[in-house]
C-alpha cells in the first residue's frame, strides 16, 4: 500500500469510528436488549408473542410486576414450567434489566 493511501484509510478509519462510537445510554440499550433476547424463543422477539397464546407478552408488561414475578420464579413460589429453572440462574441486576427493558417497549 502506498504511503499516502495508508494514511488515508487511517483517517477515514478513524472517522468511522468516530461517527459510529457508542454511547453510554446505547451501551446500556445493548446489553438490555441481548440479555432480553434469551426471553425470545418462548416469549417472541422483543417479548410479542403470537395472538392466543399460552405464553405471556412481555413487551409493556409494568417493571415493578415483572421483577416481582422473576423474583417469584427463581424462589419457587411461583408455579412455572421452566421458568423457575430459568431464572435460577439470573440476578437480581438482570431480572431489573430485563423487566426495565420489556416495561420500555409497546405492546
Amino acid at each position: 500500500m502506498h504511503f499516502k493511501s495508508h494514511w488515508a484509510a487511517l483517517l477515514l478509519g478513524g472517522f468511522a469510528c468516530t461517527a459510529f462510537a457508542a454511547t453510554p445510554q446505547d451501551t446500556v440499550k445493548l446489553h438490555q436488549r441481548a440479555l432480553a433476547a434469551t426471553c425470545a424463543n418462548c416469549h417472541g422477539t422483543e417479548g410479542r408473542t403470537t395472538e392466543g397464546s399460552a405464553i405471556p407478552s412481555l413487551a409493556g408488561m409494568p417493571r415493578e410486576y415483572m421483577v416481582a414475578q422473576m423474583k417469584a420464579f427463581r424462589e419457587g413460589t411461583r408455579p412455572a414450567t421452566v421458568m423457575h429453572q430459568l431464572t435460577k440462574g439470573l440476578t437480581d441486576q438482570q431480572i431489573e434489566t430485563v423487566s426495565t427493558y420489556f416495561s420500555t417497549l409497546k405492546r
